[in-house]
This record gives structure tokens, sequence and C-alpha cells, in this order.
């Protein structure tokens, strides 16, 4: 049973008296009458929240807090207090307590925060177990899916892992191709070495030179002393460079040169460098195409092009989407402490037929978006951003548009405040369209 509650409380009478009554709630209770006994009852999995005195005979409750999220990050601590104080009460709360309520003062509150530390922390569970699996099956077990196509990405990543062999991932931007080379490298014998990651398309041409190998003071304007490259950060380890298309052919010949050599040079410096460093590069171009046309070099592209691993977009994904979407609904309620758990059935439906053009990390923002924006437990369309409402896109044969459009409707006319005018242009529709949807709804 999940709703397991822990009170530590020395006074066996109060202690019987707040059981019977978070007992009459439903819940289960342990009870301790000391903080070495609450703690030998952690090992207990079902505990979702403690319930301790400030003051035991063997531990000051505040203190207690921190070591008990030490030993279990996912539970919540409720302290009680005969005598509170603002500085206790603060030193609670800043050692990861829920809440510091008064003994007799505060007791109405006690069903009522008991109930929100439950919500709280078996969603705070729900996440430790997902991370749990990941760290203790593999590092390909934080990539989501069950598509065919993720499925076969993901197989041959774990193939290519454990070699030296240098890959290459396309893929749309915001696919995971850094999580899959992330991944690459975990399950690698590089594993306790690092990884560094650059994004070729964020540097100028000079600086990214200078950020992959390195310089010596004086090489050029503003070197004022020796800078370590990013290829001597990872020495051992594994480089990631994520939109290789767009450097340019000087430094792709020096990239060659570590690929065929292992030895590069520092900018301004004349003596030859040693780089033992795997390389996973990525894309969302087209590389034979770019080499062909002179855009890319065709040397390179082939070293590079040794495995080539496609990561599908969203769209080709369709299936993960309702996956993807629960799992960063309980990332986000948690992170942000929102009592947020569903999507009713529209929300879903709209998110499935949506193109996501930005992929996962475009569904990750706007669930993000949606958490905090969400009124009750429930998330519905009208928190979806106006360009969901796209019937371009919408199939009418697996939505139910009429009630997809009357809550845009609604919302527009909500943000506009009811100015028709201004919600027709939220909206992307003539005014008198509006009008007639309005009378049509009954809005």
């Amino acid at each position: 049973m999940e709703s397991t509650i822990l009170i530590i409380e020395d006074e066996s009478k109060l202690l019987g008296l707040l059981a019977r009554i978070i007992e009459g709630e439903g819940y289960q209770v342990l009870k301790a009458p000391s903080a070495k006994a609450g703690l030998k009852l952690l090992n207990n999995d079902e505990i979702r929240v403690v319930i301790t005195d400030v003051k035991l005979p063997d531990a000051n409750g505040v203190e207690l807090v921190k070591l008990i999220k030490d030993i279990r990050p996912y539970i919540e601590v409720i302290n009680l207090t005969a005598f509170g104080s603002i500085k206790d009460g603060v030193r609670a709360i800043k050692n990861g307590a829920f809440d510091y309520i008064i003994k007799g003062d505060d007791n109405d509150r006690i069903i009522p925060l008991v109930s929100s530390a439950m919500d709280k922390a078996s969603l705070q569970f729900q996440i430790h177990q997902i991370n749990k699996r990941v760290s203790q099956n593999n590092k390909f077990g934080e990539i989501l899916g069950k598509s065919p196509a993720i499925i076969e990405a993901i197989d041959l990543a774990k193939r290519v892992a454990n070699t030296k062999t240098t890959v290459l991932l396309l893929g749309e931007t915001g696919t995971g191709k850094e999580v899959f080379a992330s991944a690459i490298h975990e399950e690698s014998d590089r594993r306790n070495k690092p990884f560094v990651a650059v994004n070729c398309s964020s540097f100028s041409d000079e600086l990214l030179k200078s950020e992959l190998f390195g310089h010596v003071a004086g090489a050029f304007t503003g070197a004022i002393k020796d800078k370590k490259g990013l290829f001597e950060e990872a020495e051992g380890g594994t480089l990631f460079l994520d939109e290789i298309g767009e450097m340019n052919l000087e430094l792709q010949s020096k990239v060659l040169r570590v690929l065929e050599n292992g030895t590069y040079n520092k900018v301004g410096e004349s003596r030859t460098s040693q780089a033992n460093v795997r390389i996973i590069a990525a894309t969302n171009k087209d590389l034979k195409h770019e080499a062909e046309h002179n855009r890319f070099r065709p040397d390179l592209f082939y070293r590079l092009a040794v495995f080539t691993i496609y990561l599908p977009p969203l769209r080709e994904r369709n299936g993960d989407i309702e996956m993807l979407a629960k799992y960063f609904l309980k990332e986000f309620a948690y992170k942000l402490n929102r009592n947020v758990k569903h999507m009713d059935e529209a929300f879903l439906k709209v998110l499935k037929v949506y193109p996501w053009k930005g992929n996962i990390r475009e569904l990750r923002n706007v669930m993000e978006r949606v958490v905090i924006l969400a009124n009750s437990d429930t998330l519905t369309c009208e928190l979806l951003p106006f360009e969901f409402f796209k019937e371009d896109y919408m199939d009418e044969n697996t939505l139910d548009l009429a009630n997809i459009e009357h809550q845009f409707i609604r919302k527009a006319l909500l943000q506009s405040k009811g100015n028709k005018t201004e919600a027709a242009k939220l909206l992307g529709i003539g005014l008198s369209t509006l009008y007639r949807k309005i009378e049509e709804y009954k809005l």
C-alpha cells in the first residue's frame, strides 16, 4: 500500500490520537516513539509521509528532516511542535520539510496537509522509481519509446556502444541526439572518463577552433593565457560534436586529422598534441548531399559515417507521444510542485495529431507550459497554445473538433477580455466566422 504514514512522537497519548485520526482517513500508519526507532522503519518502501515531533528524546525533529530526506528523498516530512519559533520553522523548511505546524493551534490543518504531502510524495516516488530503473538497467533506459523506429535506433546504439567506432547520429533538431550520444558513452568502456558536448553552430569559426583545440597565450588578440580545448578536456572519453554540418571546411580538415592519426595543434602552437578521444557526431543535414556539393568534406563524411544511426522525428513515433507526455507531466508536476495528474481524452488526441516540428524538445516545453497554466488536476485543450488549433492537421475522424473548437474559442474570448476582434486574431479566423461560432456554441 502506497499511502503509509510514519508518526514519530514520544508522547504516547498524542501518538495514539494522531494515529487514530489519520487511520480514519484511510491511511496506513506506522508509529515510533523515537528518532532511532523511526529511522529503522524507513526501510519500509511504502512510507510516503513522516510526521515528527520537533522535541524527541534522541534527536531534534528539525534536523531529523534532513536525515530522512538523505535516506528517502521522495518522502515528505511534517514537523510538529508544542512551541513554534520562526527560526525553527525557517530551518525546517530549508532542510526540506513539507510544513512546520504547532500542536493544538493547527489541528484542523493536519488532514488536508497530510493529503497534500501524500500527493506530492507519491509523485516523487514514481519519478524516483523511473530514475532507479534507468540507473540499474542501463543509460538507454532514459530513452522512452516503444515504436519500431526508436527501438531500432536504441538497438543499434547498444551494439556500437562498447566499441571504439565513430558514430554519426542523423535526425531533426529535438529528436534527442545528445541523449543518445550520452547513453552510448555511458555504456562504453570510456564511461569513467569525461563526456564533453559542443554545438558547432553556437560559435564563430575562429572561436570554435579555439574551443575544440585550445590556444596558447598570445595566439590572438585577447588570448592572455593558455586555454585547454575540448579535445583535451575529453581525453580518454567522448567528444560529442553536435550540428557538425555547420563546421567550416578548414576545421573539418583538423577534425579529420584527429580521426586519422589522433593528433592536433593548439591555436598558436607548433607542438603537436595527442588525442585519445572517441568522436560521436550529429547533424540535421544530409551530409552525403552536402559532400556531393562540396559543402562538406567527403573524406570526413566517410570517416564519420562508419556507423550511422537515424533518430526518427516524433511524427514517426505517434505511438510514443502519450508515454512521453505522461512522463513530462510527472516530471513537471513534481518540479513545479503542482497537483496535476491527468490529461483528458481531447487533450491527448490533439497531442497525437499535432505535427511536432520541434520534436521531443517541443513536446517537453509544451508540457511544462500547460502544467504551469493548469487550474485543476487535469490538462485540457484550452491550456494549449493557439497554434495547436489548426484544422489543417486535425482529422474529423479521430477528433471531436466541436469540443476542441469550443474550448479554444472560449479561451480566446477570456484572453482578449471579450474583445471579439482580438479573439478572432488570436484564433486566426475571420470576425464573421467567430460570431457564427459564438452563436453555435452559445458562448
